[in-house]
C-alpha cells in the first residue's frame, strides 16, 4: 500500500480547532521541515480571527500511525497558548497581517511510525518571473472536511494561477489562483509540479490558500468570481528563522 501513494497527498493533514472540549471548525495544515524541526503550516484566522469570536485554545492533527496501514491514524492535540502566551508564529508586511502561521512541533510527541511527508526550503519558487499566469496547480485540503476517510488522505483540485505570480496582487503578499475551493480548505498548500528538483516531492511549494477572493456590490446568487487567494510561499523563511527555545 505505501508504495502506491503519492507523496503529495502525506504533507498535508487534518485539523480541527476546539475551545475546550467543544469542537469549532475544520480546516487544512500542511508538514514544513528546516534543519531538523518540524512545523505544522495553516491560515492565522484557523488559530485566531477576533472579528468573527473564533479563539480555539489547542488544535487537533490528524496523522498517520502505521507507514504500512494508513487506515490507522492517531490524533496531536496541539495547545495553542503557553502561560497566556500563543505559541504560533504569524508574519506580517506593510500591508498589514500576512494570513500564515506556524506552530513548532514536538517530534517526540508523534506515533513511533508516524507516516508523514515535509516541503522543505528547497521546495519554494525562488524565482517569480518563472511562474508564468495560466500555469497549472494543485490545491491539497479538505473542502468541507471532505477526505478519504478510510485512508485519513486530502483531496486535490486543479487550480491555474490567476494574477501575474511577479507581483503581489493589489500590493499585499499573495497571488491569485482560479480553482474551485471551500470552507476547510484553509491552509492548504498550492503547488505547482516540478519534476527536475526533489524526486521524492517533485513539487513546488507556491502558497498557501486561504479563502476565497470577492468583490462588493455583486449578487452572490448570480455571480461568483471563483478566485482565490494564496500567500507566497516564502513567508516560511521568515517565520521559521531562527532558533525557538520552546517547543509545543
Amino acid at each position: 500500500m505505501k508504495a502506491l501513494i503519492e507523496p503529495l497527498l502525506l504533507t498535508t493533514a487534518r485539523v480541527s480547532t476546539h475551545f475546550g472540549a467543544q469542537l469549532l471548525t475544520g480546516a487544512t495544515g500542511f508538514f514544513f521541515e528546516r534543519e531538523r524541526r518540524l512545523y505544522l503550516v495553516t491560515n492565522r484566522h484557523v488559530l485566531i480571527d477576533r472579528p468573527t469570536g473564533h479563539l480555539p485554545d489547542r488544535l487537533e492533527i490528524e496523522l498517520h500511525a502505521d507507514a504500512a496501514n494508513l487506515t490507522r491514524a492517531a490524533v496531536l492535540s496541539v495547545l495553542l497558548y503557553r502561560d497566556g502566551e500563543s505559541v504560533w508564529h504569524q508574519g506580517g508586511d506593510a500591508s498589514g497581517d500576512i494570513d500564515v502561521a506556524v506552530i513548532e512541533l514536538n517530534r517526540a510527541a508523534l506515533p513511533d511510525a508516524v507516516e508523514l511527508r515535509c516541503f522543505t526550503p528547497g521546495h519554494l519558487q525562488r524565482s517569480l518571473q518563472e511562474v508564468k499566469v495560466g500555469t497549472p496547480l494543485l490545491v491539497v485540503g479538505f473542502p468541507l472536511g471532505f477526505h478519504d476517510t478510510l485512508h485519513h488522505l486530502p483531496v486535490v483540485r486543479q487550480a491555474v494561477i490567476a494574477s501575474a505570480f511577479g507581483l503581489r496582487f493589489q500590493g499585499q503578499g499573495y497571488f491569485l489562483t482560479d480553482a474551485r475551493t471551500h470552507r476547510g480548505t484553509s491552509g492548504a498548500p498550492v503547488v505547482m509540479q516540478d519534476d527536475g528538483s526533489d524526486p521524492a516531492l517533485p513539487w513546488k511549494l507556491l502558497g498557501v490558500h486561504s479563502a476565497r477572493m470577492d468583490m462588493g456590490g455583486r449578487d452572490r446568487r448570480v455571480d461568483s468570481l471563483g478566485l482565490n487567494c494564496a500567500w507566497y510561499a516564502d513567508i516560511l523563511l521568515t517565520l521559521t528563522a531562527g532558533s525557538a527555545d520552546e517547543r509545543v
